[in-house]
């Protein structure tokens, strides 16, 4: 099968197609015929050799989106013929067919399109995750999400205000209009106010800049702040206010509960820009993502969306 691969760290030159096997699948897995998928910061991360990888060549992406091909024997709650949506257990996404374990499936809806299917499940779960199950935000709560025009910025403001709660972000200007329309109460612009300035009495703040220090000053003792971005010391984690840093654990019950937010209005998917499964694609498509330009996800379409 056609996939995108690198064979060695370095910039995205070294994103190059190559011929690689289909995946067989074990019993609790399925297999996905690809639809589209994204880039995320950390594919590029790990391109550079900022963040590990596991062993070359090397198939970067974290999102799935496309329709099963194959189930194993163990699998019961989907069938061949399938829309589904995942992010998989270390299993690059830049090609034609993924191998997925059913557990972190989620079933696309309908409503939505496999471009969109393809941005949810890295960025949407670790929001949903942060927000619902870490910060437990709820009607009233305060909270600041910072970096808001990021992928997980841009989930995380909307899943915050789903649940009523009040949403301060950070991002600059350009950014306002749209993060105000995904319904921010408060946009800072990082580059002219110190958020630390203007906000307080916060219940939640989550830290997708790896600024912990500052995130703590705005809280209420009884406020908690989870980052993605770094790792917060022992007195950070036992103080009061307190930190916590949070890894993303694949889930496809997560993952569903964020595609039927989309699925009902609650969520839009913002999209900056979609490229093809091509050398040429998917080496622009990591220029975008590391200019830090990008408003919103960048989508990688690998084959003809289905009529499913």
């Amino acid at each position: 099968m056609k996939a995108i691969v690198i064979d060695r760290f370095g910039d995205a030159q070294e994103l190059h197609e190559a011929e690689i096997p289909v995946p067989r699948i074990d019993s609790d897995e399925v297999l996905v015929k690809m639809v589209a998928t994204s880039v995320n910061p950390i594919d590029w991360r790990t391109r550079n050799g900022t963040r590990a990888g596991w062993g070359f060549p090397l198939l970067l992406g974290m999102d799935v989106s496309g329709v099963i091909a194959e189930v194993g024997s163990n699998v019961h709650r989907f069938k061949v013929g399938d829309a589904v949506i995942a992010r998989p257990d270390n299993r690059g996404t830049y090609a034609e067919y993924v191998a997925v374990r059913e557990d972190k499936l989620a079933l696309k809806p309908a409503t939505i399109s496999f471009e969109e299917g393809a941005a949810i499940p890295l960025a949407g779960t670790i929001a949903y995750q942060v927000i619902v199950q870490q910060l437990a935000v709820g009607k009233g709560d305060k909270v600041l999400v910072q970096g808001g025009a990021g992928g997980v910025g841009l989930f995380a403001i909307q899943i915050a205000k789903a649940r009523g709660a009040y949403v301060a972000t950070t991002a600059s200007t350009e950014n306002h209009a749209l993060l105000r329309s995904l319904g921010a109460d408060e946009v800072i612009d990082y580059h002219q106010t110190k958020y630390t300035d203007v906000l307080h009495d916060y219940d939640g703040v989550f830290d997708t800049m790896d600024d912990i220090d500052n995130g703590l000053k705005i809280l209420k003792p009884t406020g908690r702040l989870i980052s993605i971005a770094g790792q917060p010391s022992f007195t950070q984690q036992n103080g009061h206010p307190s930190a916590r840093h949070w890894r993303m654990h694949p889930n496809g019950q997560d993952t569903a509960a964020v595609a039927e937010l989309v699925a009902t209005g609650k969520v839009k998917v913002i999209i900056d820009s979609e490229y093809p499964l091509t050398t040429a694609g998917l080496r622009a498509a990591h220029i975008r993502s590391e200019s830090h330009h990008a408003h919103g996800k960048i989508v990688i379409t690998i084959a003809d969306s289905p009529v499913k």
